[in-house]
């Protein structure tokens, strides 16, 4: 932690310093708040780390991932082999009980079995059982990855029961204007965890427990959210529908004494009981942003350590998202949804996207501290409800910007790495469909990561389809690094990496001639049509194992 907490003190500083660095309204104001906050626990702490880290987290699923229950025992095999190609944590599916065995954890049913108990017709989840994700878990932490565990506090679907309640419909299309009076309706609200039997969690859900729900099988054919009685829509909520507090099933109510301490409560147990090292939030557009900023809060005083956490605010609204972060303080990192929509649709722009605009708009651009970077994730795969593709040609070039620019944290998602083949149904549509594997160049754009990506960056953002950069390099990464690529035909651009007379090696393969840095250091660069090169120094490659 160190090591990143300098980095970010380096940053705010640098954007203090540099009226050009923007970061968002009042973001290096509330992280520079949150630095002096945290730099007391931080300086005490004296562990020994690098001064220079580069971290990368991987998307360990996706929505079709083997239904098997071996998820959890590959991931125990694969860790030493993730480690040493350069990442440096794991984002893990929700590993709580869902609906069946096969629900990918996003249908959440009991937030404390994890894999332990017979309940919705199996002990195991799609990906394993309580001891072997424990297991998995250690196994990446004694590889020397951190852990995020994947957070469901939205809502719950499966329950055991229903239950009689008054409530109030409210128009599905604006959460602002009520369908008619308050009525008595039936709901599946009852979550009573007969398998579980008070172990862990002596607590049963209610109707009183949740805000709303869109269904009552009293009058299953009327559509209306069910505003439950004594409830509010909670504000600080996603203003989509007038209010996107509700999203689907029973919808948690944290505004509630009972529902607040239950989630705290599970939070604390999981970092005792699993022992991870940071969460991703599901679906936080449709929580009270206070919530989490509590929660979060909470859950650092309990372990008296900071807690690495990313929150999916799903926008490509950047003031929204700059809003959120304001709103919880800087405390967490969002996903750079507008970053990934420039790269869904400069890939389907067949060369016809301004490449000089592709991180206008973005998280990675505007605040970069806060930014976790990505190309694709479970739902904007194909046939998943947010689908959003990145065509297969585009991935190397967004791969390329989200590891190894020196902005934001990038994450790597596992159909990119490993590929996928699946089928699903779709409008009544069964499709097939194979995602390739990109693993040969992820891995090698880690590598320059782990030895070149380092120190100043110039960037040559100055053309419609060749754009490009330079890391200089750092005393103790002393490697300079140049990556130039076009979405049209072969590019070729004058760039300055401060190496005098130097030769230097497309790192791809894609070009296979070398190329030689004039005395002062710059050269014309070259990369193919549709693609990416990132060109290192020749005398790092021994040190990368690359034979070219």
């Amino acid at each position: 932690m160190n090591s990143i907490f300098a980095d970010l003190k380096n940053r705010v500083l640098a954007a203090e310093r540099d009226p050009a660095v923007d970061t968002g309204p009042a973001a290096v104001a509330l992280l520079r708040d949150w630095l002096a906050t945290h730099e007391a626990t931080v300086s005490a702490a004296k562990v020994a780390e690098p001064t220079e880290f580069n971290g990368t987290m991987m998307q360990w699923f996706h929505w079709y991932s083997d239904a098997d229950g071996g998820h959890w025992r590959r991931l125990k095999e694969e860790a030493p082999a993730l480690a040493k190609a350069g990442l440096t944590a794991l984002w893990l599916p929700p590993a709580c009980k869902g609906g069946s065995q096969w629900d990918v954890g996003y249908g959440i049913y009991d937030l404390f079995d994890l894999g332990e108990f017979d309940q919705k017709g199996t002990v195991r989840t799609r990906w394993g059982t309580r001891d072997e994700y424990i297991a998995a878990v250690k196994a990446c932490q004694d590889a020397g990855l951190q852990v995020y565990a994947d957070v469901v506090f939205n809502h719950k679907m499966n329950a055991d029961n229903q239950e009689d309640y008054p409530a109030t419909p409210f128009d599905p299309a604006d959460r602002n204007r009520p369908l008619g009076e308050e009525r008595t309706i039936r709901s599946w609200t009852l979550f009573r965890f007969d398998g579980r039997g008070g172990r862990h969690s002596t607590m049963q859900w209610h109707w009183y427990h949740f805000d709303a729900v869109d269904y009552n099988s009293l009058d299953p054919d009327y559509r209306a959210i069910w505003r439950s009685h004594g409830a509010g829509f909670e504000h600080n909520v996603d203003l989509e529908k007038g209010n996107f507090d509700y999203l689907m099933g029973c919808d948690l109510n944290v505004s509630h004494p009972e529902v607040r301490g239950e989630l705290k409560y599970w939070g604390k147990w999981t970092l005792e009981t699993v022992s991870v090292d940071g969460f991703r939030l599901d679906a936080i557009k449709h929580i009270a942003s206070d919530f989490y900023l509590d929660w979060v809060t909470e859950l650092e005083e309990h372990v008296r350590r900071n807690i690495f956490v990313v929150g999916e605010y799903w926008s490509y609204n950047l003031e929204s998202l700059n809003w959120y972060a304001a709103n919880t303080g800087g405390h967490m990192s969002l996903f750079d949804a507008p970053l990934h929509l420039n790269f869904h649709q400069a890939s389907r722009s067949g060369g016809n996207y301004d490449m000089s605009r592709l991180l206008d708009g973005t998280l990675m651009q505007h605040m970069p501290l806060l930014a976790v970077t990505l190309v694709e994730n479970h739902d904007t795969q194909p046939l998943q409800s947010l689908e959003s593709v990145v065509e297969p040609w585009f991935k190397p070039l967004a791969y390329a910007v989200i590891l190894l620019r020196d902005q934001g944290y990038p994450c790597i998602f596992h159909a990119d790495y490993y590929g996928a083949h699946y089928s699903d149904n779709k409008g009544g549509t069964t499709y097939e469909i194979w995602m390739p594997s990109h693993r040969f160049l992820i891995d090698r754009f880690l590598l320059a990561r782990g030895h070149c990506a380092y120190g100043p960056q110039y960037d040559y953002l100055d053309h419609f389809n060749t754009i490009g950069w330079t890391r200089l390099g750092t005393p103790g990464h002393p490697r300079a690094m140049a990556v130039l690529m076009s979405d049209g035909a072969a590019g070729n651009k004058w760039m300055e990496v401060a190496r005098r007379n130097t030769v230097f090696r497309d790192l791809t393969g894609h070009i296979r001639e070398p190329i030689t840095t004039n005395g002062d250091g710059w050269a014309e660069w070259r990369c193919p049509g549709g693609s990416v090169s990132v060109w290192v120094e020749e005398a790092v490659l021994p040190e990368m194992g690359v034979t070219l």
